[in-house]
């Protein structure tokens, strides 16, 4: 009989992150995939990730909406505790024999409290790092609600075990985003990429571009607006040169991020700028790849940036104190820095492939440690 592993995606960048595990669980003769797809994957300002988990050949056995919309401190607590709600039920029904759950989000802690609570074993990926934001503290709570963790790099490992764990269920095989990277051709063709739809000034994809990624500081709550403002200023400064804006993600704050971008879209409609929704993975990875540089705090460009080698400028503190590659300058939430660092990174170009995240074949691996794991 097939071991029951129960992925749930209920983001849109962990999806990113899991998706070379789901394959080759789908993939293997011993394992059953049961896929749960949640929260911001389904809806449409977010991009319905759905949408792409569906065309990639996944089919989710349960599409649960568990979104309180609002976007404040309050309905993020409040998401939680209708996520652990919807996805008990969820459980119950499916049964698996084990439950895979992604990094640090408020999604994630659902998935581990309900999953933890049943008594079904819980798989933890991306455990054991550390950042500047309230993921930090629900990373670590879900460390220890887990029982088998696959952490993405060596540093990652150690802290897991230090916080207790016992070392034969933490397993290094670096972070499945980096698969994605090792499998397919990283080049953009123009003509593709014309496919997605958004706002602002048309990209020449043939030509140099900066790419922005900014999500809301959950513990800056409220700040979020000027914080994306002096950004979005910043890039404004960096003359001669189109830009890609990304809407952030549904984390506490998103809605003051997002009121920045329309307020600055709307008063610089002829900046060269194009705003997007999203991309799916692997075209999220060419993007990416081929951005002459990288601006915001997405942990992209910290994980699969480092792996690429893309010049970026971390704005703020949403990851602070995290392992990173040689390729990250930081910055504060100050104009001229940001793009004075644009410059200097624009300067440096490429840097040198920072392996410490994975070399690519976590997904393989992961799905082969599965199968042997007796819990």
């Amino acid at each position: 009989m097939k071991k029951k592993i129960c992925v749930v995606v209920a983001s849109r960048a962990n999806y990113g992150r899991v998706k070379s595990v789901m394959r080759a669980v789908q993939e293997s003769p011993d394992l059953e995939l049961q896929l749960i797809v949640g929260a911001s994957t389904l809806l449409e300002r977010f991009g319905r990730a759905i949408d792409v988990i569906k065309a990639d050949g996944f089919t989710p056995l349960r599409s649960i909406y568990y979104v309180v919309e609002g976007e404040t401190l309050s309905t993020q607590a409040k998401s939680t505790g209708m996520g652990i709600v919807e996805l008990t039920t969820a459980f119950e029904d499916l049964k698996p024999d084990m439950v895979v759950t992604v990094a640090d989000r408020f999604e994630t802690m659902a998935t581990a409290v309900a999953a933890t609570y049943l008594n079904i074993p819980l798989v933890h990926l991306q455990g054991g790092e550390v950042s500047g934001n309230i993921d930090d503290r629900v990373r670590h709570a879900i460390t220890k609600l887990a029982d088998v963790h696959f952490v993405a790099s060596e540093m990652s490992a150690e802290r897991v075990i230090s916080m207790g764990e016992n070392p034969r269920y933490v397993f290094n095989y670096g972070c499945p985003a980096i698969d994605l990277l090792c499998d397919i051709d990283l080049s953009l063709d123009p003509r593709d990429m014309k496919k997605y739809q958004g706002v602002g000034k048309p990209v020449d994809w043939s030509k140099p571009y900066i790419l922005m990624l900014q999500h809301p500081v959950t513990t800056a709550y409220g700040h979020g607006f000027e914080q994306v403002s002096e950004t979005l200023e910043a890039l404004k400064l960096v003359k001669d040169i189109q830009k890609i804006v990304m809407w952030p993600n549904i984390d506490a704050g998103s809605d003051h991020v997002s009121k920045g971008i329309r307020h600055f879209r709307e008063n610089n409609m002829d900046a060269p700028i194009f705003y997007f929704k999203n991309f799916p993975p692997e075209d999220y990875a060419r993007v990416l790849n081929n951005a002459v540089c990288c601006v915001g705090n997405s942990s992209s460009f910290i994980r699969e940036g480092s792996f690429l080698g893309a010049p970026v400028v971390l704005v703020g503190d949403r990851q602070q104190g995290r392992e990173h590659g040689n390729n990250i300058a930081f910055s504060n939430y100050e104009r001229n820095q940001i793009s004075d660092l644009i410059m200097k990174q624009l300067e440096h170009g490429r840097y040198k492939s920072d392996k410490r995240f994975g070399v690519g074949k976590a997904g393989s691996r992961i799905a082969e440690e599965l199968t042997k794991l007796i819990l």
